[in-house]
């Protein structure tokens, strides 16, 4: 049963959906359902969303909401995110409560990852 007023679905534009898939598959383990040529969605425990074809995409730059995932490891997490084609466009630095970092996927959509127990090596 869904939450009365609860964050429910996410969308996201992707200019390559293919390559949009592939990341998210390899980095945080997604499935997707395609629903036609344009459009794929995915699950998780706490959100449902999906990826739909656009050459527009979702920057903070532009005005866009930023998704922020929490990792306890950013380091290792930044290596997978730029093994999979992902480009990190803010090194990580820190604010208050922890540290994070800024990158793009694939599809161009901008994300960020925080940590609270970030070690600098």
């Amino acid at each position: 049963m869904m939450k009365n007023k609860s964050l429910n679905y996410l969308e996201y534009p992707s200019s390559s959906l293919e390559k949009t898939k592939a990341f998210f598959s390899s980095v945080f383990g997604w499935t997707f359902t395609d629903y036609g040529e344009a459009y794929c969605a995915f699950s998780l425990d706490n959100v449902d969303g999906g990826f739909y074809a656009s050459e527009e995409i979702s920057t903070t730059s532009r005005g866009a909401a930023l998704t922020v995932f929490y990792s306890d490891d950013l380091t290792s997490l930044e290596a997978e995110i730029v093994g999979a084609g992902g480009i990190i466009t803010q090194p990580v630095f820190a604010f208050p409560g922890g540290h994070r970092f800024h990158f793009t996927e694939p599809g161009g959509s901008e994300f960020a990852a925080w940590s609270d127990c970030y070690q600098q090596e």
